[in-house]
């Protein structure tokens, strides 16, 4: 993934990324599918940084909002309010939030989770099974990377880099509309 590495290049771990400081992240640009352009339902499992077992296929009939982080990816804790909120916001209407992490280990990730009072769970992704999951659908190139995916499962909506609350508010609305 592109963005949040550091400008030389970095291995890609929280450590290198911080002494680098030269963040590349997405550009907030957004892309949609319309819905007879969709493929596949998105395939995804694992286990939670609480030890909950996440299966998406048992998300299906819901509008779902995966959010790629890592806690210091300086656009990660940007947006991680309004995740929050969006996420308590969106709950009454069936709406799901799962965060998905591939860097960090659980002491990190959870301290990230507390110190933005984030409800929905993450996936503990060590394999970057999550990151798998989403090659060959849409392509994560930065980090953050946002995806709502249809009540089937299917990819509707990708934002590349910080999530502007108003604009994935507007993705989820529309999603839910369908």
């Amino acid at each position: 993934m592109a963005g949040c590495t550091s400008a030389d290049g970095g291995s890609g771990d929280a450590a290198s990324d911080v002494a680098g400081a030269g963040y590349v992240a997405g550009d907030g640009s957004v892309e949609t599918w319309a819905a007879a352009d969709r493929g596949a339902a998105v395939d995804l499992s694992g286990v939670s940084y609480d030890s909950e077992d996440i299966d998406l296929a048992d998300l299906r009939g819901q509008v779902v909002v995966v959010n790629f982080w890592y806690a210091n990816c300086p656009p990660c804790r940007k947006e991680a309010p309004d995740l929050a909120e969006l996420s308590e916001q969106y709950e009454p209407d069936g709406v799901r939030f799962l965060g998905v992490n591939h860097i960090d280990a659980p002491g990190t990730a959870q301290a990230f989770e507390r110190r933005f009072a984030i409800p929905y769970p993450s996936l503990h992704d060590s394999e970057s099974a999550g990151v798998a999951a989403m090659q060959g659908v849409v392509p994560l190139r930065a980090m953050p990377t946002t995806v709502v995916l249809d009540r089937e499962g299917r990819v509707a909506a990708r934002i590349l880099g910080l999530a502007e609350r108003s604009v994935l508010s507007t993705l989820i609305a529309e999603t839910l509309e369908e």
